[in-house]
């Protein structure tokens, strides 16, 4: 009698190729599904038998366009996290590691993942630093050299996202265009990820023609149609689940076409609603067809990616399943990867420990707790690197005679985290600009890489907090020190605990911590599991929320203040970006521009 390594009896097995569920029994051999036994009269020696009873079994979950570094934990917690959500396969793009430690921090990212239960590919940054040196300071930068030393990597397996779309359609002599023409030359077919909301027409004929096919941004209907209709592969992110945008692929029958994924997902999201599951179920109850929600959520994201050896349920394809007692419903039962059960849900009680040592599971959701294996390099523990700062540096001087200025303020809305500029009045005192009475927040970003000790000025108002102060090194993407306050007391003590816990989230008020979340390894990750970091996080937007933070998402809302990228009005360490000129503007209207050298 022929022997395998496991027997799956009982199953309702989704056949990707039919896109239906077929009741059969499925062998496992050395961590590849071996036989599809229809029929159920195939007789195996089997090493381990699992009774499915009749539940549904679907191919791993496969999110190709994701951030690790948006979780803030490291690979292992966050790969034993999406574990229980029946996530076996991962492409994450590093860019925010790579900004503060570059090429090394990348390869750190790919060995730190080695200890994760589930299988992490990356995709080459390609856009570090988010705009230039001109505008912004980082820990690392990404060139063309670089972008071709990733290449050898057997863990890299596409080019992330390229951000700077506008200028790569233009004639440039920017590293990502040397490395596309290299591509072109050397690795025909590569995959390469895009980043282009509102190209259309032909700006768009000119970004696919470069090779950069596949996009994951918020679109309209129109540009939707225009990308799937010019063979762009379009991957659909939660914020995409629009009715209208659903409709179309469905009436259409556009499956092959798209896949679903989930960008950015922090910690408290991932803890109390799910990863690749979560945007899969909505995408269901929205009304798309459970059979096709599947098929777009592991046969298509593995083909878009070259993954051939995964994605369905067939012979000599890589054993990573999942069991559902309902296809509607993405709660997995048991979760297996290469044939071995990773996590398991019994007799409706959670398992507390899954057969990957460092998976354990709490409710309410599934996290991995125990210590991690992997240790990064003992300078990516200590990467914030300041300058003294003493409250002189908390004082803005003035060289006029006016007794008041304009001054140009950072204008944050409770629905995006597109900002504007507005224009305030503020007087000016002993020749230092006198900003408490403004209503307005003095916000500051000091270059933490150890390369220059800038300290950037601004203000900022609107659905931002109106009182208190809060801190951050998660701050997109050069991940400098972000400080805001009412009080330059308050702010000093905010940077100096900043520099404590070497890197994080934190609020002050009247001379007391109100919340933190210590980010230690580079300042912008945990190693702690996704309960901890949770709840950390959780802490941090609460208190954000009752000093008075207005939005849909206060984290995301205040780390992306400094990012040149997103309209309109930014703030580095090299000062007030116009992020539609791509120049640094003076705080004072009045003042003369000039260039950042």
């Amino acid at each position: 009698m022929e022997t395998v390594s496991l027997l799956i009896k009982n199953a309702k097995v989704f056949n990707t190729y039919l896109k239906k569920f077929i009741l059969a029994d499925v062998s496992v051999k050395n961590g590849k599904f071996y036989y599809i036994d229809r029929k159920q009269d195939t007789l195996f020696q089997a090493d381990a038998v699992l009774d499915a009873e009749g539940k549904y079994m679907i191919p791993g979950l496969v999110d190709i366009h994701m951030h690790i570094e948006s979780s803030m934990m490291t690979p292992e917690p966050f790969g034993s996290c999406v574990a229980a959500y029946g996530v076996t396969t991962l492409v994450s793009e590093p860019h925010e590691m790579a900004n503060v430690k570059g090429v090394r921090g990348i390869l750190e990212m790919i060995s730190a993942a080695q200890s994760a239960p589930i299988d992490i590919f990356y995709g080459i940054p390609s856009s570090v630093p988010s705009t230039s040196e001109r505008l912004e300071t980082t820990g690392g930068i990404i060139d063309c050299s670089a972008m071709k030393e990733l290449l050898d990597k057997k863990e890299v397996i596409c080019v992330g996202e390229i951000m700077n779309y506008r200028q790569v359609i233009r004639e440039n002599d920017l590293e990502i265009t040397k490395f596309l023409n290299y591509l072109r030359r050397e690795h025909p077919g590569y995959v390469i990820e895009g980043h282009c909301p509102s190209l259309l027409e032909l700006e768009l004929a000119r970004f696919l023609y470069l090779g950069i096919d596949g996009d994951h941004t918020e679109h309209t209907l129109e540009e939707v149609k225009q990308r799937i209709e010019n063979g762009m592969f379009f991957e659909i992110q939660d914020k995409m689940l629009k009715p209208e945008i659903l409709k179309y692929i469905c009436e259409n029958q556009l499956y092959e076409y798209c896949s679903f994924v989930t960008d950015d997902t922090m910690a408290d999201v991932l803890y109390e609603k799910g990863q690749l599951n979560y945007v899969v179920q909505k995408a269901i109850e929205a009304g798309f067809p459970p059979e096709m929600a599947i098929y777009c959520a592991t046969y298509t994201p593995s083909r878009r990616m070259h993954l051939y050896d995964r994605g369905s349920i067939a012979p000599g394809k890589i054993a990573d399943f999942l069991l559902l007692e309902n296809p509607k419903v993405i709660e997995p039962y048991y979760v297996y990867k290469n044939g071995l059960e990773i996590f398991s849900r019994k007799n409706g009680q959670e398992a507390s420990e899954s057969d990957i040592e460092g998976t354990v599971c709490n409710l309410p959701g599934p996290c991995g707790e125990q210590p991690v294996k992997y240790r990064f390099p003992a300078d990516f523990y200590q990467s914030i690197c300041l300058p003294s700062v003493t409250l002189k540096n908390f004082q803005i001087p003035v060289h006029t005679d006016k007794e008041e200025v304009t001054v140009r303020v950072i204008e944050v809305h409770p629905d995006r985290t597109q900002t504007t500029e507005k224009l305030v009045v503020m007087p000016v005192q002993g020749g230092v600009l006198d900003w408490r009475t403004s209503g307005c927040l003095l916000a500051m970003v000091l270059e933490r890489h150890g390369k220059n000790g800038n300290i950037g000025y601004g203000f900022i108002t609107g659905s931002c907090l109106n009182k208190g102060t809060v801190a951050a090194t998660y701050f997109h993407d050069h991940h400098n020190l972000f400080v805001a306050g009412d009080c330059p007391e308050d702010m000093l003590l905010a940077v100096k605990r900043i520099q404590e816990m070497q890197g994080g989230f934190l609020t002050v008020r009247e001379g007391r911590i109100l919340a933190e979340l210590a980010l230690p390894v580079c300042g912008i990750l945990s190693e702690k599991g996704v309960k901890d970091t949770a709840l950390g996080l959780k802490a941090v937007r609460e208190s954000l929320e009752e000093l008075g933070y207005r939005h849909s998402n206060p984290i995301m809302s205040l780390g992306t203040l400094g990012l040149p990228v997103s309209p309109a009005l930014k703030l580095t360490d090299k000062g007030l970006v116009d992020v539609k000129h791509g120049m640094i503007v003076p705080l004072i209207v009045e003042q003369p521009f000039i260039p950042c050298p």
